[in-house]
């Protein structure tokens, strides 16, 4: 009787597991072919899309890529150049300040301490669009138009990525650890620098990750702030070829910059994802 439970316990676990593992491939599947289909439209001419779909790579790409680079209308290079160093400056700063903030939050006792915190949450519930009237007619008065400063600057503080890295101080550094510093003679910056931040790497990769998604592919506040050809970023110049005239339009150069597009993104969670996978691996030796 009791070899009959464990087989047939066994069976259901085998059934369950073949059931995850078709509904992973199908997901797979799903996230993976909108990717796949965007670079195989980036090979075809715009008469080749418009005929039919296809799952099988053309022979536009070279051509698309020059037609992209040689456009005197669309400055694809320099709108990637901006788009980087808007993109990378901001999540420097954005995710140091935050943990930063966060630190202070979570290390020190002081009387407004949970009001502040439910400010910088309540904070985070305010939408952008709210205040763009103000912001633009801010920017305007300093003189601050068409600069990279109101993209960078406002997006240090960032609630979100506060909030994520409070709740990893939480869970993760424990407060003894501070206290040990401190009694050692470490000041409160080495204190920070030194011994949190390299605690924090999963966490600062994950914000890092996504604040660079969410900068890179930024396309309201840049269209409030940016009018220049020179100073536009990549959604920009996307936005304004998808607009163009339809006898202009070229499908083929609009999947070949978004295929720009995604590039940087994919390296850098390429680059920051082994940071991820060894912080969930510590945290399981842990448990």
């Amino acid at each position: 009787m009791e070899k009959e439970l464990k087989g047939s316990e066994l069976s259901s676990i085998k059934r369950r597991r073949i059931v995850s593992y078709i509904v992973l491939v199908v997901l797979t599947f799903a996230c993976i072919l909108p990717f796949y289909m965007l670079l195989i439209n980036s090979t075809r001419a715009h008469v080749d899309i418009q005929r039919s779909f296809s799952l099988i790579p053309g022979g536009s790409f070279v051509k698309n890529i020059t037609n992209v680079l040689n456009n005197e209308t669309i400055l694809i290079v320099q709108g990637m150049i901006n788009s980087l160093i808007v993109s990378t400056l901001t999540v420097v700063l954005s995710v140091y300040f935050s943990a930063m903030t966060a630190y202070a939050i979570h290390a020190y006792d002081f009387k407004f301490k949970k009001a502040a915190f439910n400010f910088i949450l309540l904070i985070m519930t305010i939408p952008t669009q709210v205040g763009a009237l103000g912001f633009v007619n801010m920017i305007t008065d300093m003189g601050l138009k068409e600069t990279f400063i109101p993209l960078i600057i406002p997006a240090i503080a960032s609630p979100a990525t506060f909030f994520f890295m409070k709740q990893y101080m939480e869970g993760s550094i424990a407060l003894e650890i501070v206290e040990a510093a401190r009694i050692d003679g470490s000041g409160e910056f080495r204190t920070f620098n030194s011994i949190i931040m390299p605690m924090m790497k999963p966490a600062l990769a994950v914000q890092a990750i996504f604040g660079f998604v969410s900068s890179w592919n930024n396309y309201f506040t840049p269209s409030l702030v940016l009018t220049k050809a020179t100073n536009k970023t990549l959604p920009l110049w996307i936005a304004y070829l998808r607009s163009a005239d339809f006898t202009k339009f070229d499908m083929g150069q609009l999947y070949t910059m978004i295929a720009f597009s995604i590039f940087p993104v994919i390296v850098i969670y390429l680059f920051l994802s082994k940071y991820i996978v060894a912080g969930v691996t510590l945290g399981g030796v842990k448990g």
